[in-house]
This record gives structure tokens, sequence and C-alpha cells, in this order.
């Protein structure tokens, strides 16, 4: 397994992110829905929003996970707010960044990962919109823009909300 590395920026990141006052808050529906549409348009038995903290991936909304965070270290999603696009892994078990990772070996078995980056108005990534699934497989042109669409809109509604707890 290899860790994703660290930005030298993500102290930059880190502020950004508590600034918007969104860690360890409770559910808001909104982002419920999101989570929701996405793992019945994508058919994936998981979809979250995480956002990237220091130490770990906390999860906004979830859908078919029991658990609120898991380790960074261990975590898809800090490798995908590195990426300038959409970040898909068809099947970890093939990928030697992932293959003996624990969420790949043991629960929650994430074979297939697809996590769209959320990049702010601060210009930092706070975390991805995220698919899961137990199976290989991979997202056509279409589903692409369909899932690049819908983190648009939640990365609109992220950006609301941080204004909106400023004021």
């Amino acid at each position: 397994m290899l860790a994703a590395p660290i930005p030298i920026y993500d102290s930059e990141r880190l502020a950004a992110l508590r600034e918007m006052l969104i860690l360890d808050t409770p559910p808001e529906e909104r982002f419920d829905k999101v989570v929701q549409f996405a793992a019945h348009e994508f058919d994936v038995p998981i979809a979250l929003i995480s956002l990237i903290d220091e130490n770990r991936q906390w999860f906004k909304a979830r859908v078919g996970l029991d658990a609120c965070e898991t380790g960074r270290d261990i975590s898809f999603c800090g490798h995908a707010i590195l990426q300038p696009d959409i970040f898909v892994i068809p099947d970890s078990r093939a990928d030697e960044r992932f293959a003996d990772n624990p969420l790949v070996t043991g629960e929650p078995h994430v074979i297939f990962y697809a996590g769209a980056p959320l990049p702010m108005p601060s210009g930092f990534v706070i975390g991805t919109l995220c698919l899961i699934d137990h199976k290989p497989r991979d997202l056509d042109a279409t589903e692409l823009a369909i899932f690049a669409s819908l983190r648009d809109l939640l990365v609109e509604e992220l950006a609301n909300r941080e204004e909106a707890s400023h004021e």
C-alpha cells in the first residue's frame, strides 16, 4: 500500500477546510441527497462526500457505509485530492498503490473507486465526491460527464454553505 503524499501546501489547505466550519457537523439533507442520487445513478453500494483532514478522511454524507471516518493514510480520497480531475481505479486489486490496502482486503472491500476532487473558491481541494463498488468496473465518457456535473453542483452547494456560515 502506498499512502498519498502530503502536498507542500497542505497546512493552507487544512486551514481553508477548517474555516468552512463543516468538519464534525451533523448530517445535512442537501448533502445526503447528493450521495443518495450518486449511489442510485451509478448503481454503486457506497457513495460518500469525503473531507480530507490532517489525519483522517471524514464523511460529511454517506450511503452504504457505517463508518464516519477512516485514516487519511489508507484513504483513496487522499490520492484523489491531488488529481486535477476525476480519479478512477477500475480494480484496486490490480493497482500496486491499493492492492494490500485494508479497505480493499477487508471491509468495505473497495474494488472500484471513483473520486471527484472538490475545489473550493479558496483554490484548495477539500475532499471528494466518491463512488465505491465491491466489484471491478469503469466509467464511460457519459458517466464521467454526469459525475463531473454532480461534483460541480456539490462544489456550488459547499461554497454556498461556506458563505452562509461566515455571515
